[in-house]
């Protein structure tokens, strides 16, 4: 079965910004783009290897995306596939988990077993 979840990696400092404030912005990726990148548990494995490969203090965003309405588009990016793209900030009452995701010694993410 498919993990029904969301998915979007940002840097710890960024998120200790949002607890404090109750609303995550985005990253710098982000707001160039003017959403916040998500992916689906099928896909934030590559995106990381894509495009955060080494950076370390990285925290594995967890969504529902029933809880985030219409502002949650999926729209069609890299390889053809639909992304889900969230164009407003994200309240972190809509977060399942925030976890660690810790560099294994290739500079490669380490996951949760879980999604």
């Amino acid at each position: 079965m498919t993990s029904p979840y969301i998915f979007h990696m940002c840097l710890k400092s960024l998120w200790d910004d949002a607890l404090a404030s109750g609303f995550y912005e985005g990253g710098a990726l982000d707001k160039q783009d003017g959403f916040i990148h998500f992916s689906t548990a099928a896909q934030v494995r590559e995106t990381a290897a894509r495009y955060l490969a080494g950076v370390s203090g990285l925290l594995l965003i967890k969504v529902d995306p029933e809880m985030i309405g219409d502002a949650l588009k999926w729209e069609e990016s890299r390889d053809n596939l639909l992304f889900p793209h969230l164009y407003d900030r994200l309240s972190i009452k809509n977060v399942v988990s925030a976890t660690e995701l810790p560099l294994g010694a290739d500079g490669a993410h380490i996951f949760p077993d879980h999604d």
